[in-house]
């Protein structure tokens, strides 16, 4: 039976899983593209960070090299974010966090070759177990949302690619410094991207009252918030109940979406069987992964 301090690191890992199944119900509600909506969010925490002296302190001591790795995989965290909420703005909120459930599918085949670590052909079988569920979820997203479904499973694929690099990397600098640096360099990028697709008009959206409030709660509450509570409750629990706690993502965002945006009709019940049976293979895969996790 767990102790009172690791059911209360549980309850907050689910607590910030759930504020993340928040992310893809705001990006549904603010009407910004999604380039302008990524960008306000990094532009958003890189701001507030940089408010925090300790990150200044953590940039002079940090080698050059070093910063130039998580710049780098900043860049591919601000496509996963444009392709994620690109998937919502083109199908909607129960179709991208789908696609997010395929991430871990992905990371299986990639994190071997990133990570450098031998692989493990158990995981190919939980991937090749998932793809009757991805054949039914195709079936089941109605035909205008179905390049949303494309561009989401391109989101997954980048999830993968920086989980992975971080996994690799993330020793190199405390959280704090990867955080700041990699969303620095992801607004950065996504500027670059706005000015050369917008050329001389005008590049960025300002956001409403309404989006702007609605900006704020995704950028400082489903980002900052879970992720500073993340960092303390992973010190007292083990990293497989963490995990399997962080799967539940797409269950949540896809119940919020029922609840709060009705989306259950707009799609077809074979649509949400395809969610069992992708989400029945994500938890294959963190039983697989992580079941020798020391507590």
């Amino acid at each position: 039976m767990s102790t009172p301090p690791e059911r209360k690191a549980l309850l907050q890992i689910h607590f910030c899983v759930l504020l993340w199944g928040f992310t893809a119900i705001l990006g549904k509600l603010i009407s910004l593209p999604a380039l302008e909506l990524v960008w306000w969010r990094m532009l958003i925490v890189v701001v507030v960070l940089l408010a925090w002296p300790p990150l200044w302190r953590e940039l002079r001591a940090a080698e050059p090299r070093t910063l130039l790795v998580f710049a780098g995989i900043g860049v591919v965290v601000a496509l996963h974010w444009l392709t994620f909420y690109g998937a919502i703005k083109l199908a909607n909120a129960s179709v991208a966090a789908t696609c997010m459930a395929v991430g871990p599918l992905f990371l299986a085949v990639l994190e071997p070759w990133i990570v450098r670590r031998p692989f493990d052909a158990r995981e190919l079988v939980v991937g090749l177990v998932a793809l009757p569920g991805v054949v039914l979820v195709v079936g089941g997203t109605p035909a205008g949302m179905q390049f949303g479904l494309v561009v989401g499973v391109v989101s997954a694929l980048l999830v993968a690619v920086f989980g992975a690099l971080n996994k690799r990397y993330v020793e190199r600098g405390s959280p704090l410094l990867v955080v700041g640096v990699e969303l620095a360099a992801g607004t950065a990028f996504l500027t670059v991207v706005a000015l050369a697709w917008r050329g001389e008009g005008p590049w960025l959206a300002v956001p409403g009252p309404r989006d702007a409030w609605l900006l704020a709660t995704l950028s400082l509450a489903c980002t900052l918030l879970p992720f500073t509570l993340v960092m303390h409750a992973l010190r007292r629990t083990s990293a497989f109940t963490a995990q399997l706690a962080v799967s539940l993502e797409p269950v949540y965002a896809i119940l919020l979406a029922i609840v709060l945006l009705g989306e259950q009709r707009e799609l077809a019940p074979s649509f949400y069987l395809g969610v069992a049976v992708i989400l029945g293979a994500v938890f294959g895969h963190t039983w697989i992964k992580l079941r020798g996790a020391p507590a």
